[in-house]
């Protein structure tokens, strides 16, 4: 199935690679503390990592489109991980970004445009709804690494906490993405399971899914639960909320610099 699609469709774009370069450059900045501004260089990392991530979201779902049955995916492009190549750039990259950077959490993005008349089989559309947030899962469990490995006396720990705040946004964008709320990727997986009829009738509130979400999350026993639930989610990954903490508070650089010092135990 993939023979159809070329090499240079396949081709890595140099935005990517720029986007990658950037996270491992300020990612050896975090770690040595070479930057003379710690907390930039935890921002750089952070959101550059957060880019790199939601355009290996969008590629996971191209992908898993691609070995469905669509192959106008690479004809448009979403398998070079271009974050411009996107049908909606700024959903998908400038609002999650700005997201982060407002409040640290991490918002869905999603804008690869899949014609979904070319394939064929419930488990198939299943999965390529499911394979975006399975990759913040996948990507979660390798920042969490260190801390799940109990390794984390080998990590400086500026360079913890950046990987702490940066996990949180992977595992608050998987919970966020599979709620099973038209628009969202987890309504995705559950609709080629419901009926015509029922999927006609939830079709025109989709774009208004996520909205939604945040309204209902304005309610304080909905937020409590949530949030909860992305903690316990760091917990079990042996992530504490101190480490989450100042890795929020370092990336917050226009803040100043935060006196960590003054709150050790």
């Amino acid at each position: 199935m993939t023979t159809a699609i070329t090499r240079r469709e396949r081709r890595i774009s140099p935005v990517f690679l720029g986007l990658f370069a950037i996270m491992v450059v300020s990612a050896w900045a975090v770690w040595t503390e070479y930057s003379a501004s710690p907390g930039f260089a935890v921002f750089l990392f952070v959101v550059s990592g957060w880019v790199v991530s939601l355009c290996l979201h969008e590629y996971a779902h191209a992908r898993t489109a691609l070995h469905g049955g669509d192959l106008s995916i690479g004809a448009k492009g979403y398998l070079t991980l271009n974050p411009l190549k996107y049908t909606h750039v700024a959903l998908s990259i400038v609002l999650p970004v700005v997201f982060v950077i407002m409040g640290g959490i991490g918002l869905p993005g999603g804008a690869v445009f899949i014609e979904r008349h070319r394939i064929q089989g419930r488990w198939k559309h299943s999965l390529i709804s499911a394979a975006g947030p399975l990759t913040n899962v996948l990507f979660a469990a390798a920042l969490t690494a260190p801390f799940w490995l109990d390794a984390t006396d080998r990590v400086p720990e500026l360079f913890r906490f950046a990987l702490a705040f940066l996990a949180l946004l992977q595992v608050t964008a998987a919970i966020l993405n599979f709620l099973p709320v038209p628009g969202l990727d987890g309504y995705g997986v559950i609709e080629p399971w419901l009926s015509h009829r029922v999927r006609r009738q939830v079709e025109p509130y989709a774009p208004f899914g996520l909205l939604g979400v945040f309204g209902i999350l304005w309610i304080p026993e909905v937020n409590e639960a949530f949030f909860g639930a992305i903690d316990a989610v760091m917990r079990a990954l042996g992530v504490s909320e101190w480490d989450t903490y100042w890795g929020q508070e370092f990336f917050r650089f226009w803040q100043g610099e935060p006196d960590i010092a003054g709150f050790r135990p």
